[in-house]
């Protein structure tokens, strides 16, 4: 494994950083050609050796709005390609945590899985009292596997700290110590029901999310018992249509879902890949009186057939921290309002952007986000964006290469559910308008929030007032600096004007480098013309060379 991400780490250092530089382009390899084998090594690997990489690369392969399909493609097979661990383990598992035959405990219990993830295993079952469970039995072993990755991922975070560019904007300490304690978190059954109970709390008034019941009677350590609800797997687009349920209708109310999840209850289910959702057929006015649909059971087509969506697996969690919540309301405001200023207020209030940020630029770059984005489909996003891309490189170079954002680590897996949003959206519905589906939610916060708020506002009222009372003193103090010439104005560079002076300077000192190359290379080709027997001229030649190497890839500060 470390042998792995060591060489897939210098093949990026050295395809996507040295090579990436004026005059050395012509070596590179197709980007996509050297990723896609990146790609196809790693879905190999996490085959043979599970665990949190399965998990990783599901979540990479899930990322068709941003990934290549060359990406995407190889490790999609990480969703169905997990290997089932032996019937006989896991059952003695399981009457291991009980104390008693699993005959004792189930009234049957199917020898075939009906799921088999990174950390787990599903088989279905069926209780004494006659209802349909699935059992989730942890995978025999997984607490050893866990923690080797975790070491493995330790190593690649101490790497990671050598780059000054993410040392500065990540605190990788805490993000180690965050990701190892989700991860272990997943490892807690009885936390996972408990989770489950949570999120079933924040949506009883939502008649289309269904949370599975656990039954807490038939659980243990490494053993947990909950609903059957296997009906129709988000991912299985057939499927969804062969029902009649529409999937633009699916996307709208996922994303709404998440909406709520981040911004309202702030507590998010933060892994919901294709295989840990699922869409629950309703009956539809057509059908028979009495219709109701068992999982598995075939469903009749009645285009516009109403629908749940329903979640499992509920090891991966997060919270929204409390410091960050007012900022992320405003941000969704912002959002939905096409208010790039309050969207640059909101960064600042999170404590998201860098020491010395230029906000004004910041908010330049989200206005134009804004007017060259906004209402562009998720399936249409990746191309326009590339497109785009030209325009932004150089109009908004100075933002994009200074990256003036610092991540906050415990938002870590609620941007990575965010992230499998907006994948999953893309491919439920090309067409899907997620600028359009924020607004009508940024204008119930903006309501709420002025409901909220008037109390602050009239407190705000008031420091004004006192403000302007002590208006006229401040004034005079400022005349009387100015009558006794004691007045000082100290004046700066536009933000834009010192980027661009920035630019020249590195250009010059470049320019320099160039020429001291260019000189040692003809005073090294002379001399070895006159002194052939003389390897003076062969040094200033290597010397040359060094020289125009360093000139271009050295780091401009």
């Amino acid at each position: 494994m470390r042998w792995f991400f060591t060489k897939a780490f210098l093949q990026v250092i050295w395809g996507d950083v040295v090579l990436n530089r004026w005059g050395l382009n012509w070596l590179r390899t197709p980007p996509l050609e050297r990723w896609g084998h990146i790609a196809r090594q790693y879905r190999m690997l996490a085959v043979q050796m599970g665990g949190v990489l399965i998990k990783l690369g599901q979540f990479l392969s899930i990322r068709v709005d941003i990934l290549p399909r060359e990406v995407t493609s190889e490790l999609a097979g990480l969703q169905d390609e997990v290997p089932a661990e032996q019937l006989s383990e896991v059952l003695a598992q399981i009457e291991a945590d009980f104390g008693r035959p699993v005959s004792e405990i189930f009234a049957w219990f199917s020898p075939d899985p009906v799921g088999a993830a990174s950390l787990a295993q599903v088989h279905r079952a069926r209780l004494s009292s006659g209802e349909a469970v699935v059992v989730k039995a942890m995978r025999p072993r997984i607490g050893v596997l866990v923690e080797t990755d975790l070491t493995a991922i330790a190593l690649i975070i101490r790497w990671l700290k050598l780059y000054k560019r993410i040392r500065d904007r990540v605190d990788l300490d805490w993000l180690a110590r965050e990701f190892t304690t989700v991860t272990r978190a997943e490892l807690d059954f009885q936390a996972e029901g408990r989770n489950a109970e949570h999120l079933a709390r924040d949506f009883a008034g939502d008649p289309q999310v269904y949370i599975p019941k656990i039954y807490w009677d038939y659980c243990a350590p490494r053993t947990l018992t909950l609903e059957d609800v296997g009906y129709i797997k988000i991912g299985d687009l057939a499927a969804i249509d062969a029902a009649g349920i529409s999937r633009a209708a699916v996307a709208k109310k996922f994303y709404d879902i998440y909406m709520r999840q981040v911004f309202v209850t702030n507590f998010v289910h933060a892994d919901p890949h294709p295989g840990n959702v699922f869409v629950r057929p309703l009956p539809h006015p057509n059908d028979p009186e009495g219709t109701c649909f068992k999982p598995n059971d075939p469903v009749p087509r009645q285009p516009g057939r109403p629908f749940q969506i329903v979640f499992v697996d509920f090891g991966m969690v997060a919270g929204i921290p409390e410091r960050l919540r007012a900022a992320l309301r405003q941000y969704a405001i912002g959002f939905g309002t096409r208010d790039a200023h309050k969207i640059v207020q909101a960064y600042v209030d999170a404590g998201v952007l860098l020491p010395g940020a230029d906000l004004k630029r910041i908010e330049e770059a989200h206005a134009a986000i804004f007017e060259r984005l906004w209402g562009v489909r998720m399936g249409e996003l990746h191309n326009v964006a590339m497109d785009q891309a030209r325009y932004f490189l150089h109009e908004y170079r100075d933002v994009i290469y200074a990256a003036p954002f610092q991540f906050q680590v415990d938002m870590l897996f609620v941007v990575r559910a965010m992230g499998i949003l907006s994948g999953m959206a893309t491919n439920l519905d090309p067409e899907f308008d997620p600028w359009t589906e924020t607004i009508p939610f940024a204008e119930r916060l903006a309501k709420e929030e002025l409901k909220k708020n008037w109390r602050g506002w009239m407190q705000e009222i008031l420091s004004l007032g006192q403000l302007a009372l002590k208006l006229p003193a401040g004034l005079d103090r400022v005349l009387t600096q100015a009558e006794r010439g004691n007045l000082v104005v100290q004046t700066s560079l536009a933000p834009d004007a010192r980027k661009a002076v920035q630019r020249l300077e590195h250009s010059i000192n470049r320019l320099g480098w160039m020429a001291a190359a260019g000189s040692l290379l003809i005073a090294g080709a002379i001399w070895q013309a006159a002194n052939r027997q003389s390897n003076l001229g062969r040094v200033f030649i290597i010397l040359a060379f060094t020289v125009f190497a360093w000139g271009v890839l050295r780091k401009q500060d």
